[in-house]
């Protein structure tokens, strides 16, 4: 092994051999080059020790940031060639200085040395205590390194330990325990994300304390959600001996796990992000944790003055959870698949509700309206839409098309009602079809089936008729009276000579002229006659044409409304038929407030009796009422 040597080649003062590899004594101290494998610079200054050397004027600090990458940065080299500086010199370690220091006592990741006085072997008093002695702290790290402690040692503790000169048991050594990481996480990148449940303020400046300010938000198309950020590697740390403490991995994440219905996860140099496809409202599934943007929102959570409050929507609607009493959802499609005790309103769409409607109220301006389960105490009303329906007990129903397969004390209304079983229900519809009608305890069974009103619109066509009638005999008469003027000789002489001089069959001679013109003086007052004549006959007949069309879309009105009927297959118990006439220009007969058909339905005396009795069937049309 070559000997270590200054810039100038001549050998290190009282320094034993060293590898040149890694570590360099030069006249101003000895420096290292940071640069190599931990492994080898390792390798280098292990050597040193083991040959009985140690580090005088020793800068431990550098040593381990050197070695282990901690603590302060190295210090700038000032001649500029990487290396380091970190002692002052290699010095052998005298043998009989090395018999001072004791073994240390390693436990859980940390080493103890016992600190007393020391003395070394007086030549001249062999039996004798000893010369006393002290400690060194360049030589303690030495010895300390030879002993398997390579790393973590306390200078401070074991400085001061060294200056007192007491007696007694120190720690001088730590591991350092490795530092743990940061997972991947998301964070939010948008404000849109986040509910407003602030209470809704009015036009006139007061709070709606039962609706909040944005309860589901609206997000536009293109809109970053939310942010990866990706994990962060822990810091090693160190074993006393130099070994390696590894953290643990951060835990990972997939940003493509919270991508639900339109999201889509895009990766740019500023990072990776969850970004809205489309425009719509966010819904965000509370077990998966996805956030879509869609037309519909979707919702968990229920329906009550805590979590939503009344709501007002541009879009569809899904509920999972139950609508509570005097709430109010406003919205397009409504879907709920809990029991509703509030109110729905549907602007269009479709109302579905896959539970129970009890004493609340759906309606649906435009579309249907459809209850899978029981409907009781409530009210329901398709204005122009058809309702479907299970069981209805004590309700109100109203709808183009209504059918039920089991009512019970219901008011029904309807252009066409078809009922399966029908107990103790009032009901009204042009076209009825009741499979089995019934009285129940003290509500009585009634029909009425509505037959359209055509005695206006007969009274407008009888008087329709008359004037027609009269325009054609006007018509008439001014015609008579064109052609009797115009079949006088005179007129008739100039009529055709001025047709003929109009299509240049004939050409008048300058002689011929005047003779022409006083002819025309003569019969102007007659002609002037059948001119008025001609136009009063033109207007008859044209009004008398608008009088045949409006009589034409009269009788098409009044026959358009179809053929009124009823039939009842099964009567069990007493029940009465009425037919009831109704005014089909003051609208839909069904499309009512829910009281207004609760009135007009029970206790109704009116129309012509068509049936009543307690056993057998019923059938009946007007078609074959009127013949």
């Amino acid at each position: 092994m070559p000997a270590a040597t200054t810039n100038d080649g001549s050998p290190a003062g009282g320094a034993a051999s060293m590898p040149e590899y890694g570590v360099v004594q030069r006249e101003d101290g000895v420096f290292l080059d940071p640069s190599l494998p931990r492994a080898g610079l390792m390798a280098a200054i292990d050597n040193i020790f083991v040959a009985n050397n140690y580090f005088a004027g020793l800068d431990y600090a550098v040593l381990l940031r050197a070695l282990y990458g901690v603590g302060a940065p190295l210090p700038l080299n000032p001649n500029g060639d990487g290396w380091v500086r970190f002692a002052f010199g290699i010095v052998p370690f005298d043998p009989a200085r090395r018999q001072l220091y004791r073994a240390v006592k390693l436990d859980k990741g940390m080493a103890e040395y016992y600190f007393e006085p020391v003395y070394l072997d007086d030549a001249g008093d062999p039996g004798g205590s000893g010369v006393p002695a002290r400690l060194d702290l360049d030589e303690f790290v030495a010895d300390l390194w030879t002993k398997g402690i390579r790393f973590g040692i306390d200078l401070d503790a074991v400085r001061a330990a060294i200056a007192s000169s007491q007696s007694g048991r120190l720690v001088v050594a730590r591991k350092l325990d490795a530092l743990p990481g940061q997972d991947a996480r998301v964070i939010e990148v948008s404000d849109d994300i986040h509910r407003n449940d602030a209470p809704r303020q009015l036009a006139n400046g007061k709070l709606d304390l039962n609706s909040f300010q944005n309860r589901f938000p609206q997000i536009k198309e293109g809109v970053r959600l939310l942010k990866k950020l990706p994990r962060v590697p822990g810091t090693a740390g160190y074993e006393l001996n130099g070994n390696v403490i590894e953290p643990a991995i951060p835990a990972d994440l997939d940003l493509q796990a919270y991508c639900g219905l339109g999201t889509v996860v895009q990766r740019t140099p500023d990072g990776e992000f969850l970004v809205s496809q489309q425009a719509g409202f966010l819904t965000v599934d509370r077990k998966t944790s996805q956030i879509s943007v869609g037309g519909k929102i979707v919702s968990h959570d229920g329906v009550s003055v805590k979590t939503t409050g009344n709501l007002q929507l541009s879009g569809d609607y899904e509920e999972f959870g139950e609508i509570q009493e005097k709430r109010v959802i406003e919205g397009d499609s409504i879907t709920v698949h809990a029991d509703v005790f509030g109110t729905v309103v549907s602007r269009g769409g479709a109302v579905v509700l896959n539970r129970n409607l009890v004493g609340g109220t759906a309606i649906n301006k435009q579309g249907g309206i459809t209850v899978r389960g029981m409907v009781s105490g409530a009210t329901i009303q398709a204005s122009g839409g058809d309702v479907e329906l299970q069981r209805a007990e004590n309700s109100v129903i109203s709808g183009r098309a209504v059918r039920i397969e089991h009512a019970i004390n219901c008011e029904i209304v309807g252009e066409t009602v078809e009922v399966g079983q029908a107990e103790g229900c009032a009901i009204a519809g042009r076209r009825l079809a009741i499979d089995t009608a019934a009285p129940r305890r003290q509500s009585e069974m009634v029909v009425f089936v509505q037959v359209p009103d055509s005695a206006r619109i007969n009274s407008v066509l009888a008087a329709t008729a008359v004037r027609a009638e009269q325009l054609e005999e006007a018509a008439a008469r001014y015609k008579a009276e064109v052609d009797r003027l115009a079949g006088q000789p005179d007129v008739r002489k100039y009529m055709r000579l001025a047709a003929s001089v109009r299509k240049n069959e004939i050409t008048l001679t300058p002689e011929q002229v005047p003779a022409f013109q006083r002819m025309a003086k003569a019969v102007g007052p007659v002609l002037k006659e059948i001119g008025k004549a001609s136009d009063a006959q033109k207007a008859a007949e044209l009004e008398l044409q608008q009088s045949r069309e409006l009589v034409a879309q009269l009788e098409r009105q009044r026959d358009g409304a179809g053929v009124s009927r009823v039939a009842v297959r099964s009567v069990q118990g007493d029940i009465q038929v009425r037919a009831l006439k109704y005014d089909p220009d003051d609208g839909s007969s069904w499309d009512l407030p829910a009281r207004d058909i609760k009135a007009r339905l029970r206790g109704n005396t009116a129309g012509a009796p068509l049936f009543a009795g307690s056993a057998g069937a019923f059938e009946w049309d007007s078609e074959h009422a009127r013949a």
